[in-house]
């Protein structure tokens, strides 16, 4: 193999790299819309995908940590998210696609406080 070869089959290798990386959303049930209510412990403002961590009452005094995944921030942003549009201790209604193993997290699909939607979402129905 020529050094010419060996470095373009280098190059498509590092440019594939980043694909390689993405993960699957198979995970999630999208079959399934679930609707958990809880307090905000923590939104992630991360790459590739934000984190909502939502603390839901169990029914027995305590409370579950749910871990939603969104979309990247760069997304989230251009419909109207911001890294600090949720707080910890916000009450909140968040509707997911749930995760398929019945752990306690799931796909973001809308958001709301105080009864609206957050970001571009408010265009849509609850």
């Amino acid at each position: 193999m020529t050094s010419r070869a060996l470095g373009i089959g280098s190059a498509v290798l590092m440019l594939a790299g980043p694909a390689f990386a993405h993960h699957s959303f198979a995970m999630f049930d999208y079959n399934k819309d679930v609707t958990i209510v809880g307090d905000v412990k923590e939104l992630q403002w991360t790459n590739p995908h934000i984190h909502l961590l939502v603390n839901v009452p169990d029914g027995k005094g305590g409370v579950n940590e749910w871990d939603i995944e969104g979309g990247t921030p760069g997304g989230l942003r251009r419909n109207g998210w911001t890294r600090d549009i949720l707080k910890g201790g916000d009450k909140v209604s968040v509707r997911i696609h749930p995760m398929k193993d019945g752990t306690n997290g799931g796909q973001l699909v809308l958001a709301s406080r105080d009864g609206k939607p957050i970001g571009a979402a408010a265009t849509q129905t609850p």
